[in-house]
């Protein structure tokens, strides 16, 4: 098993910039892929980005493509979301994830862990 622990969110104006931290434990070696989720009130839970374990590779969703960056922190064994530019729209809970294959980095149903939960809120 893997559990994941979100940090970092809070209340931002819009044009601010925010970190979110997600850090991973127990059985870190199986983890292929980690990413990034967000849900609003009402609304299914969207991607927003993810990364190859291993290699470092990324994938972002259109709507952050440009204002987040996600990465790795090998030395603490931690993922980050440095979301940038941030507006209006970004407000939601984000959701660290992590599955064991690298699949359809998109699709929801394929990550096996999920932490609690971080606010993010921005107002305009």
């Amino acid at each position: 098993q893997v559990q994941l622990v979100e940090s970092g969110g809070g209340l931002v104006q819009a044009g601010d910039s925010l970190r979110l931290s997600c850090a991973p434990s127990g059985r870190t070696f199986s983890i292929s892929v980690m990413g990034w989720f967000r849900q609003t009130p009402g609304k299914e839970r969207e991607f927003v980005a993810a990364i190859s374990w291993s290699g470092g590779g990324t994938y972002y969703a259109d709507s952050v493509k440009g204002r987040f960056t996600i990465s790795r922190d090998n030395a603490k064994n931690t993922l980050h979301l440095q979301m940038n530019n941030l507006a209006p729209e970004d407000t939601a809970v984000y959701y660290c994830a992590a599955k064991n294959r690298v699949g359809n980095l998109l699709v929801l149903d394929e990550y096996a862990y999920w932490g609690q939960g971080t606010q993010v809120t921005v107002s305009s």
